[in-house]
This record gives C-alpha cells, structure tokens and sequence, in this order.
C-alpha cells in the first residue's frame, strides 16, 4: 500500500510541473505583448531624429585624426 501512495505523489508532482510550466509561458507572452505595445508608441513620436548626429564627442574624435 506504501508503493500506491508513492505514485500519487509522483504523479502529483509531475502535474504541477506542467502546470509550472504553463504559467511561465502564459506570463511570458503577455509580457511580450506589452512590450512590443509600448516600442511602437515610441516609433511615433516626431521628435526622434533618425540618422546622424554629430555630437561634441564625435566632433573630438575627429579632431585627433
């Protein structure tokens, strides 16, 4: 009868692995989703300049060459 009760908490065990498991995945997507939500608010702001930008730092390293 010991061996039956062993069993059952293997078994136990393993379904709450996969559940485990299934809720890590659950919570990882919608992470993603929130994250990729908030990237394209930001491609949409006007004020972002795309391309180059000479700073002083840049300006610096050009004057040593």
């Amino acid at each position: 009868m010991s061996e039956q009760k062993t069993n059952n908490s293997r078994r136990q065990l393993l379904k709450n692995i996969g559940l485990s498991v299934a809720a890590g995945a659950v919570v990882a997507g919608t992470t993603t989703a929130v994250q990729a939500s908030t990237t394209e608010t930001d491609k949409k702001d006007p004020k972002t300049k795309k391309g180059y930008h000479e700073t002083q730092h840049i300006r610096d390293y050009y004057n040593t060459l």
